[in-house]
């Protein structure tokens, strides 16, 4: 086990603590973006999910150009967003989709003008790939509780929500029937949906941030059925996917070409998808399996 360890590991990959940080802050965001992403994927609001992680790239950029750290900017820009689609939208699926879009693409032009004044007008290097791409090995220690205090606040929303917010998920008419204020609930799901997709944006970048919200839980869907259950499922394949891309981008350092590592965020990424394709494959293969020997014959004599 040494062995393989010492093969699967490069030298000082638990000791560094840049490393440690990733896997902490990583960890932690990973897993409240898996829970959080189970409603996502259930309320089919990946849209939303995805433009506010869009959104955020103007409060990133925004917050490089007067030299705060990003994750202000994210998380400030993605509530804004939530609001105002809140706010505009309806119950209606296509309005409401409709008013993102609108958020979404005032928001981009703002994004643009910001990386442009960061680029040109301002001494910071790197803004550009940081806000669109992240990377873990670039938080700063000092965020990390904020990102914990974050991630927890959202954790405790989804729990206090959870029987309305899942019976307004499966049945809007049935949870206003019995006297769950739907739109509400929803805001404050969105919310919580907006600061766990501005912390996935601050670990993997703006563009990637959706990959976390998305792809555990519907990874997780795929395995279980139970709510509860596939939200701790996704929220563990986040964590894993996660800490294996943070390995394995420590290691790439040492292939070749030597001294051009592999970006994290395109191995968390890669792997969520590989996670994702690996486990629809299993459970089709079984399906088809079930379907099949529920449509042989029987056998003459078996009773």
């Amino acid at each position: 086990m040494s062995g393989f360890l010492s093969w699967l590991v490069e030298p000082g990959f638990f000791s560094n603590s840049t490393v440690q940080t990733a896997l902490l802050a990583g960890g932690v965001v990973a897993f409240t973006s898996g829970v959080v992403g189970l409603f996502t994927v259930m309320r089919r609001q990946s849209f939303a999910g995805e433009a506010l992680g869009d959104i955020g790239a103007t409060g990133g950029s925004g917050a490089f150009l007067v030299s705060i750290n990003p994750l202000w900017g994210f998380v400030g820009a993605a509530l804004v967003a939530a609001g105002i689609i809140e706010t505009i939208g309806t119950r209606r699926a296509q309005s409401r989709d409709l008013a993102t879009g609108v958020v979404l693409g005032a928001a981009l032009g703002f994004a643009a003008l910001f990386l442009y004044f960061d680029t040109t007008h301002s001494s910071t290097t790197g803004a550009s790939i940081t806000v669109l791409f992240g990377s873990l090995f670039v938080i700063d220690t000092s965020i990390v509780p904020v990102i914990i205090g974050l991630s927890a606040a959202v954790l405790g929303v989804v729990l206090v929500l959870y029987r309305p917010l899942l019976l307004a998920t499966l049945s809007p008419d049935l949870a206003q029937a019995r006297g769950v204020r739907v739109r509400l609930v929803g805001a404050a799901y969105l919310l919580a949906m907006a600061v766990a997709v501005s912390l996935a944006a601050l670990t993997i970048g703006a563009v990637l941030s959706t990959a976390l919200l998305i792809g555990p839980p519907a990874t997780a869907l795929r395995l279980v059925r139970r709510p509860g259950l596939a939200a701790l499922v996704g929220g563990a394949v986040g964590v894993g996917a996660t800490w294996l891309g943070i390995l394995l981008a420590y290691d790439s350092a040492y292939w070749p070409p030597v001294g051009h590592g592999w970006p994290v965020s395109f191995l968390v990424v890669a792997l969520i998808f590989v996670f994702y394709l690996v486990v629809s494959a299993f459970t089709v293969g079984q399906r088809r399996r079930g379907e099949a020997r529920r449509a042989r014959p029987a056998v003459p004599g078996s009773e």
